[in-house]
């Protein structure tokens, strides 16, 4: 028996090329890899791009006071209480300190907005800084002695000896955000345990704007 002449047949269905499903799924997974590597590299170019290093005065400003310590070497960090690259910068700190204990003024000096709230100076970043054995720990409303040093960076460290003299600017981390053994730590301490007679020694500095960092703005705009 004959089906009635209204009744369509069923397209007959295309096989779909071998081996097109295969190289399909590699273009879309080769896609997806694409912008994942892209971004670990900005990354990775980000973490070794030095920030500015500022031009601090070769002498201790006669306006700054001595630390308590005044017949010691001075040296002194500044930070902003949210970078999270100056955590590594506050690890290597601590490692100079348990080296050089006894023998250096050390201060972290952090800025902080003309009427800082609890979140500017109880950060984790500020309880670390407090933790280190021998290590005072400052507040700048509004960047005062920032510019007086002409400390732009979160993270900058400087070493003054005990004539005043400036003998060491610039971070102490290899990276932004990695701590481990770097020049610029090496230097602080040759500087400070064998009193390294040679010229002022520089190293790069890793870190955020000190008083335009991200967290900084969302930090002040909370406080207001």
């Amino acid at each position: 028996m004959e089906p009635p002449e209204d009744v369509i047949a069923p397209a007959p269905q295309r096989r779909r090329p071998p081996g097109s499903f295969r190289w399909s799924t590699l273009l879309l997974f080769v896609c997806w890899l694409v912008p994942i590597f892209g971004g670990v590299a900005a990354l990775e170019r980000y973490s070794v791009q030095p920030a500015s290093a500022g031009n601090p005065p070769a002498l201790w400003p006669a306006t700054e006071p001595p630390g308590p310590n005044a017949g010691r070497p001075a040296l002194i960090m500044f930070a902003h209480p949210r970078c999270p690259c100056t955590s590594a910068s506050m690890e290597e700190l601590a490692r100079i300190m348990a080296r050089a204990s006894g023998m250096v003024d050390a201060r972290v000096i952090f800025f902080c907005p003309p009427n800082p709230t609890a979140d500017w100076t109880d950060s984790d970043l500020v309880r670390s800084a407090k933790a280190i054995p021998g290590l005072s720990v400052e507040f700048d409303p509004g960047g005062a002695k920032a510019r007086q040093f002409g400390a732009p960076t979160s993270g900058l460290t400087l070493l003054y000896d005990r004539s005043g003299k400036l003998r060491f600017s610039g971070g102490i981390t290899a990276a932004r955000g990695h701590a481990g053994d770097n020049d610029g730590e090496d230097a602080v301490l040759d500087l400070i345990i064998n009193h390294d007679p040679s010229p002022r020694r520089r190293h790069p500095v890793f870190g955020c704007a000190l008083t335009e960092c991200r967290d900084a703005r969302v930090a002040q705009g909370a406080s207001r």
